[in-house]
This record gives structure tokens, C-alpha cells and sequence, in this order.
């Protein structure tokens, strides 16, 4: 079963879950969680307040909006987040969706809370004829699994 879902322990208010905005849209979009300021050169995580549920190899690829660039002189620093299903409820974040973003302009640029600055698009992936079983858990929250 797959579905976003609040974090917990940010207590989101006004917070609604990610919409695709037309019939044929594949991505749902993620918006800024509270105001975010992001200096020249500098990299900020932008919080979602969210956190996804996915089945069995499924993954949530995270891209930037295609206006982020062109507009606001941002692009996302890791280029395509990729959400693995135990991103979900892991012990240090609790599977919190953070957009990092890159100010690639000279001047500070703001988000604004419930900006729209992400798209999620649900995927299916395959696995090798001769993948190994894994026995390790994901202990951490962003970049963990490094």
C-alpha cells in the first residue's frame, strides 16, 4: 500500500497530502513544510512535513519542479532524491521527506511555507537474477545507507 502520510513529531499543521494537479500527471507535488531562506552557493533541506509508505520494490523518486531553475535560480543538489521503502519510520527522522536545494543565483532566494518545490514520482524497480539477500536495517534518516 502506498500513501504519504504527515511526520509525527512536527505535528503538521495545515499541512494537506501531495496531489497530482492534472489527470495525466505522474508526480505529486511536495511543498515547503515552513519559510526557508537560501543564501548564494549555499544548500538548504527544505522540509515537507511527509513521509511515504511504498510496497514491495517500490521507490519515490524526487525531482524538482520544472520551474525551479528557470524562476527561482534553484536546483536540487542531489540532482533525483530517491525514497527507499525503510526510509519509512527509520529511528532518527522517522522517513521525514527533506528536498535539498542549491542556490545557484547571487542573490538569497525564499521559499515560502506550502511552496510547491518537488514532484514524487511512484516507480517499480527489478532486482538481479543473482541479488544476494540483504540482512542489514536502515538505522539512520537522510543519506543513511552510504
Amino acid at each position: 500500500m502506498r500513501k504519504f502520510e504527515k511526520v509525527s513529531y512536527l505535528v503538521p499543521e495545515n499541512i494537506t497530502l501531495p496531489q497530482r494537479q492534472t489527470l495525466e500527471s505522474a508526480g505529486y507535488d511536495l511543498a515547503s513544510y515552513e519559510d526557508v531562506t537560501i543564501e548564494p552557493g549555499e544548500i538548504k533541506f527544505i522540509p515537507t512535513g511527509l513521509k511515504v509508505k511504498l510496497g514491495e520494490n517500490e521507490v519515490l523518486l524526487v525531482y524538482p519542479r520544472s520551474s525551479l531553475g528557470i524562476k527561482k535560480g534553484l536546483m536540487m543538489s542531489n540532482g533525483v532524491g530517491v525514497i527507499d521503502a525503510d526510509y519509512y519510520n527509520n529511528p532518527q527522522n522517522e522517513g521525514h521527506i527533506m528536498v535539498p536545494l542549491y542556490n545557484f543565483k547571487n542573490t538569497p532566494v525564499t521559499i515560502s511555507k506550502f511552496e510547491r518545490v518537488a514532484q514524487g514520482v511512484f516507480q517499480t524497480f527489478l532486482k538481479t537474477e543473482d541479488d544476494h539477500p540483504v540482512s542489514s536495517e536502515r538505522k539512520g534518516g537522510f543519506g543513511s545507507s552510504s
